[in-house]
């Protein structure tokens, strides 16, 4: 599938400002290897055709307090658009539910859910399931430690749609 025209500088100023957020003006130029006129008119192109939707820091949540993070997969009982609609509702009005994605196979989501403890988490799962949906099953699996967490590699990634 063709998507937008992209080529590799393009490519390497998205990979630049996803590992590095907001860059000056010079310092993104140098990353990209590009003279910083035209390395910010094309993130201004790239931030007006909507391939940025936004820049945020990664805080060190450990160093700020204690948390549990827990992933939740569920299992709706119905499988209606309206049952659909009306749980992802839900989800995204829970601050805790930090991901969500809805999968096709054996589950219908997987959440990750971040919270002070297990009594907070389980105040989640209530107001999770007290909405107007059946939920057939879910699991949970308590998060002992972030192996790995990041972004896709535009570069690799993208290679067969760059020419």
């Amino acid at each position: 599938m063709k998507k937008i025209g992209l080529d590799a500088t393009d490519i390497r100023i998205l990979s630049a400002v996803q590992r590095n957020g907001q860059l000056s003006k010079t310092r993104l130029a140098e990353i990209v290897n590009l003279s910083p006129t035209p390395c910010w008119e094309r993130l201004t192109r790239l931030k007006a055709a909507g391939f940025i939707t936004g820049y945020r820091a990664d805080i060190a949540l450990n160093k700020l307090c204690d948390f549990t993070t827990v992933v939740v997969t569920v299992s709706l009982g119905q499988h209606r658009k309206a049952d659909f609609e009306r749980f992802e509702a839900h989800v995204r009005a829970l601050d805790e539910i930090v991901d969500c994605i809805a999968t096709g196979g054996g589950m219908d989501y997987v959440m990750k859910v971040v919270c002070a403890n297990l009594t907070a988490f389980q105040d989640v799962l209530d107001r999770l399931f007290s909405v107007e949906v059946e939920v057939d099953r879910y699991m949970t699996y308590i998060a002992v430690r972030q192996v790995k967490t990041g972004h896709p590699n535009l570069a690799r990634l993208l290679a067969r749609e760059v020419s």
